[in-house]
């Protein structure tokens, strides 16, 4: 039986089909639900996130870790198209436009991510978040793509009608979190990591328009939870990845300090933009040259400037390109209680000596900060079981058990980095 029978197809035009299928390491076969999705995906700022990795430096403890944003929102778009299959099944009504909207909210909520983008935001574009330029790209889609970015847009920065959409997109039960926990547990190979993404979609629901989840799903959002923090401990926040983060953002800010004095400095025509310069929020809102050479901002351009700053005659620059290009880490110290001021002098005055620098340029070698693992909030979007008897309960209030009250608590440790000197 021709299935085609009837529809001439014209030469080439099965090129223009874009009800894609794209095989995921994570959960098999995604389909791309939608022609607009398609083309986002094809559009420049969304093919950058192809040449960001989603863990920056942690590809130095765990090899694997190797995937990228644009891996990662793909993921999160697909648990989207699942969670809006649930919650419609409920009775819940979601139209067509709504879902190609919340598909693209979290399609697009990465997209203001530069490369290594934690370490970026200290110094290079001066305190801009990533959430930020997510809104300044979306806006700039918007005027492209019309009114479905527009819905999107409005579900982005939770002024939609319907706030579960919102929460959907960015809340502490959103598909962003359920997408990275398993996709990093995957490609770091920490295991612990690993959540019934499943089960928790199956489990949701809609209550006076908020996000809930079914009582029954208590223990799979524990598990959640624990495994969140599990990851922040072994992975995001592994005390060889914050050693090498601070050497990036060192290095960054060294750079910066030496660029604004006139130092000659290799860089990128974009990076050399933002070295040269202090871009705040309202330049990026006013101006729009700034987006533009922050769209063109990807991890070649740094680890590029690193690979030929290693070379620079600042010796400061070149010792922290070095180690960064090399994995010649500083050293790291964790502690319950911050470090004595007289300790940290110490370690100071040892590197002073051992490398011959003057003390000015002691603070993009020696760092010492709080490290802090908050597993889940109390007063963030909390999140809310609905009980068989139609109450809807706090999770931390609603555990049989300890252990969400006590993840409730945040955890701090404090470090202290250096390089080696003996």
């Amino acid at each position: 039986m021709n299935l085609i029978k009837g529809t001439q197809l014209q030469p080439n035009q099965h090129r223009n089909n874009k009800k894609k299928i794209i095989n995921d390491p994570v959960y098999g076969f995604i389909t791309i639900p939608d022609e607009i999705i398609f083309d986002i995906l094809e559009h420049p700022h969304m093919q950058r996130l192809r040449r960001i990795m989603q863990l920056g430096l942690s590809h130095l403890v765990y090899p694997g870790a190797n995937h990228t944003r644009f891996h990662h929102v793909l993921g999160a778009m697909h648990l989207m198209s699942e969670a809006v299959a649930t919650i419609r099944r409920k009775g819940h009504e979601i139209t067509l436009e709504e879902e190609r909207a919340v598909c693209l909210a979290i399609l697009l909520h990465d997209i203001g991510h530069g490369p290594f983008s934690h370490a970026l935001e200290y110094d290079i574009v001066n305190g801009v978040t990533h959430e930020d330029l997510s809104g300044l790209f979306i806006d700039r889609l918007s005027k492209e793509f019309g009114d479905d970015l527009g819905r999107a847009n409005l579900i982005f920065k939770n002024e939609y009608t319907k706030p579960f959409l919102h929460q959907l997109v960015s809340s502490q039960l959103d598909m962003d979190r359920l997408d990275y926990l398993n996709r990093d547990s995957f490609y770091s190979g920490v295991s612990e990591g690993i959540i019934g993404s499943d089960r928790l979609i199956e489990m949701l629901a809609v209550h006076d328009g908020n996000l809930v989840l079914e009582e029954k799903a208590i223990y799979s959002v524990e598990k959640f939870i624990v495994a969140r923090r599990l990851m922040y401990w072994q992975v995001y926040l592994h005390k060889t990845v914050v050693a090498a983060e601070h050497m990036l953002i060192h290095a960054l800010r060294r750079a910066k300090h030496l660029a604004k004095q006139g130092a000659p400095l290799f860089a990128t025509p974009a990076l050399t933009m933002f070295l040269q310069r202090d871009v705040t929020l309202n330049d990026f809102k006013s101006d729009p040259q700034y987006l533009d050479a922050f769209a063109q901002l990807d991890d070649y351009d740094i680890w590029g400037a690193i690979k030929v700053w290693q070379h620079h005659e600042d010796r400061i620059l070149s010792l922290l390109c070095s180690g960064l290009v090399n994995r010649n880490l500083f050293k790291i110290e964790i502690s319950k209680q911050p470090f004595p001021v007289d300790r940290i002098s110490l370690e100071k005055e040892l590197v002073r000596n051992h490398f011959n620098i003057d003390s000015e340029g002691l603070d993009d070698l020696v760092y010492h900060d709080l490290l802090m693992n908050k597993a889940y909030t109390n007063d963030k979007q909390n999140i809310n079981l609905l009980m068989k008897n139609g109450e809807v309960i706090d999770l931390a209030k609603a555990s049989d058990n300890l252990n969400i009250s006590a993840l409730a608590h945040p955890v701090e440790k404090y470090f202290l980095c250096y390089p080696q000197h003996h």
